[in-house]
């Protein structure tokens, strides 16, 4: 299968005022369409950076990003790889610009200029979708964050991209807007078949991911299945990175003689695997 994004020795440099500080060397990787995939390291390791060269809101400094086939660097394809690779940032109320829910959805589709029947057509597909259709005729700026969250995703889906680029999209949330979010993204990877990459911190987070990539002072360090990466507690603090709880319950309850696997990474996991016993 063609991989719908693919970046070659990428590199990026940010200018600074003693010369270029860099972000990103030596970057290869692929990512195939239907995936979920983490992107994680440490502060500073250019995570972000290779998220907006994803979206060509940045672009490399050296070698070069594909998007469905389309090099990044082509300013005459940047409205197409953008319609491929929607971005979701960590602040929602960023990305709302209208008064109501409903137009805040259809703000990207009048741009396209479409006719109001299509417009709202899709945009009460994309509500419910989310299930945001009880609030469409709310005030954004009053819903919790996790609602506005909903919102920005379902602004971005209406444009019908192939992938969400998602920049720590629930940092800034509480449990229940977190949960609202990630359990409207596991929907839409699954049922939809949305690429998702997503930048996080949040370790249990990643887990959730089908694969994971470690970034660690601007290159890839580690890119695999989620349960390969994220169990290697040694390998993830030489990166300054903590595993997902599950793993650290999992050591502990192994030391008290339980026969648990390695492999296990999330609780929900852990607890199947511990309710499995007879």
């Amino acid at each position: 299968m063609e991989p719908l994004i693919k970046a070659e020795e990428v590199e990026y440099h940010y200018p600074g005022p003693s010369g270029p500080i860099e972000a990103l060397e030596g970057v290869n990787l692929s990512i195939a369409p239907g995936e979920h995939v983490a992107l994680i390291g440490p502060n500073g390791s250019g995570k972000s950076t290779l998220l907006k060269l994803f979206n060509a809101l940045l672009l490399p400094t050296g070698g070069k990003i594909m998007v469905g086939g389309r090099t990044t660097s082509d300013s005459s394809l940047v409205w197409e790889i953008r319609q491929d690779c929607g971005m979701v940032f960590q602040n929602p109320d960023n990305q709302m610009v209208a008064t109501t829910v409903e137009e805040d959805v259809a703000f990207g589709l009048e741009n396209l200029q479409l006719s109001h029947e299509k417009i709202r057509a899709r945009v009460w597909e994309v509500l419910q979708n989310m299930n945001l259709s009880r609030w469409s005729q709310h005030a954004p700026h009053l819903l919790s964050g996790g609602q506005k969250q909903r919102v920005a995703l379902a602004g971005v889906m209406a444009m019908c991209p192939r992938c969400l680029l998602l920049d720590e999209a629930t940092s800034q949330l509480d449990l229940q807007g977190k949960t609202e979010v990630i359990s409207s993204l596991h929907n839409l990877n699954q049922q939809e078949g949305i690429t998702l990459v997503n930048v996080t911190h949040f370790p249990e987070e990643a887990a959730l991911a089908d694969r994971v990539i470690v970034l660690y002072r601007g290159r890839v360090v580690k890119d695999g299945k989620a349960p390969e990466v994220l169990s290697n507690e040694q390998e993830l603090e030489s990166w300054g990175l903590e595993p997902p709880p599950a793993v650290f319950l999992n050591r502990e309850l192994k030391k008290r003689g339980m026969p648990l696997p390695e492999n296990l990474i999330t609780i929900e996991q852990l607890v199947n695997q511990i309710c499995s016993w007879k």
